[in-house]
């Protein structure tokens, strides 16, 4: 079994770092450089750096501060946001990101995961799928969770693996911020799915919250943020609460 990833995440919005509840109202959260700073020294073993409004103002993520925080970090770092082109995913890796993070603009040309994987390398492809559940059905958004696809979560995962996707980043818009635990039946669908690491992202209010996540769950990473950003939880204790429940943890 790999060991379980623990993976603050920084939205980002005008240069500062925010957290919302279920996609909306956004409060700011701090200064995004401190923050990775503080992560990369408390034991988290990534960070995603995401410029939530990139893709709907279609503005291309800031490079700039791309540098400044991975000047600050020694763990592998994810960036994402307006990512549109192999060009856009080149300029971000070249800024210092490990990998990048795609969104929406997958959903609309598929074929972008497949060109820059084969540039890159599946490794650096990171696919982030934002759902909802509705009527039963985990319908794909795009845009930050603007816009309702056709798309379910399960097609759209197994068709990014199968363009060339790295590693998924599932986040529940049900879930966001709630601090009620992650979407865990979805999770574990999704683990059986695909034979790529899947990254939990929605709900985290407690350390139990992560077990759930890769007990029942079956996740390869865990990913929050309020809980992280507000000081809710320490990295460091979570992880010894995790290996206190004999989950490999890095």
């Amino acid at each position: 079994m790999l060991a379980k990833r623990i993976i603050p995440c920084l939205d980002v919005r005008d240069g500062r770092t925010v957290k919302g509840v279920n996609f909306i109202e956004l409060t700011d959260a701090g200064d995004p450089i401190e923050l990775a700073a503080r992560y990369a020294a408390e034991g988290a073993d990534e960070l995603l750096f995401l410029d939530i409004t990139a893709s709907y103002e279609k503005r291309k993520t800031m490079t700039e501060l791309v540098l400044k925080v991975a000047r600050e970090v020694n763990i592998p770092f994810t960036v994402g946001g307006g990512v549109g082109s192999v060009s856009d995913a080149a300029a971000l890796l070249q800024a210092g990101a490990d990998k990048v993070s795609l969104n929406s603009a997958a959903l609309k040309n598929p074929k972008l995961i497949s060109d820059i994987a084969e540039r890159f390398g599946s490794q650096c492809v990171v696919i982030a799928i934002d759902a909802k559940l509705e009527s039963d059905i985990w319908s794909v958004y795009l845009n930050g969770g603007r816009i309702q696809t056709e798309r379910n979560l399960f097609d759209w995962a197994k068709t990014a693996e199968n363009h060339g996707a790295g590693e998924l980043l599932f986040t529940s818009m049900n879930h966001d911020g709630t601090k009620n635990g992650f979407a865990n039946n979805a999770l574990k669908k999704l683990s059986e799915i695909v034979n790529i690491p899947v990254i939990a992202s929605g709900g985290a209010g407690s350390k139990a919250h992560f077990a759930d996540a890769f007990l029942l769950g079956n996740a390869d990473a865990a990913l929050a943020a309020s809980v992280f950003h507000y000081g809710l939880i320490g990295i460091s204790e979570l992880k010894h609460f995790l290996k206190n429940q004999n989950i490999i943890i890095r």
